[in-house]
């Protein structure tokens, strides 16, 4: 079974590395791995020449996050895809895990596991929110997904083929496209679940979930109106979902300073 990861990219060169070398140490035997450059000026550059005889890479001007993931999901050709951001990582063995699930369920669409939050170190943070998301992601649900995002994009693969039923990710969310592709997703299709690590979400003050928590709340909120709007119970919630994260990283806001 092959799998595509597409990692977009600019101007990473502090991490991007470390989330190449994630991918490519997978040893996974039928792997696609496929990088989407801006047009990095950072040095980005000479570390995917470094690796340019296992990887397949371009570098050029687009439109966006949402369009270099887009590029490299048009070109792919793998049974199974997924993305992983220049900052973040693979847990070893996930890919192989991921094969093993799609071979033993046949049937299923998609599937996500669970996702550390790491720092700029590679240390695990904030270990209660994981374990919160943890909780929320042992039994999924289309009404529960309404009501928050509880799936983490790093951690979450799917079949390829699907792209010809839902297209691919809307190129005009900058902050939640991952949000909008699982709701349209899960209109047509149940997902599985992997109680394994699968991926580490790296927290930094640079990467847009680092910056702009809400803002990418508040989209979050306007997708689950958007898609709910015959479910007033599970939008209700997401609302009330939204005032409890929003709250809660304005804590862990104050308590940084």
């Amino acid at each position: 079974m092959k799998i595509s990861i597409i990692t977009p990219s600019y101007n990473q060169a502090t991490f991007i590395e470390k989330t190449l070398l994630s991918v490519l140490d997978q040893n996974y035997p039928n792997l696609e791995y496929i990088i989407m450059d801006g047009g990095s000026t950072d040095g980005t550059i000479e570390i995917l020449k470094k690796y340019s005889d296992r990887i397949i890479w371009k570098s050029e001007k687009d439109n966006g996050q949402s369009d270099a993931i887009n590029k490299g999901l048009k070109i792919a050709t793998g049974d199974i895809v997924a993305y992983l951001n220049s900052d973040d990582t693979y847990e070893p063995n996930t890919l192989k895990k991921v094969a093993n699930f799609f071979q033993k369920n046949p049937e299923t669409k998609w599937v996500y596991g669970k996702c550390k939050i790491i720092d700029e170190s590679d240390q695990e943070i904030r270990k209660p929110i994981t374990v919160y998301k943890n909780w929320l992601l042992r039994k999924y649900s289309y009404q529960k997904l309404l009501s928050e995002n509880f799936i983490s994009q790093p951690a979450t693969f799917w079949k390829r083929e699907i792209h010809s039923k839902i297209g691919f990710l809307n190129e005009n969310e900058h902050y939640c496209m991952d949000y909008e592709f699982w709701l349209r997703i899960g209109q047509k299709y149940d997902t599985g679940v992997l109680d394994d690590y699968l991926a580490n979400f790296r927290y930094h003050t640079d990467s847009k979930s680092g910056g702009v928590n809400k803002k990418q709340f508040q989209d979050e909120l306007r997708l689950a109106k958007k898609y709910g709007n015959k479910n007033k119970l599970s939008v209700a919630l997401h609302y009330i979902n939204y005032w409890k994260i929003v709250t809660i990283y304005q804590l862990m806001q104050l308590l940084r300073k």
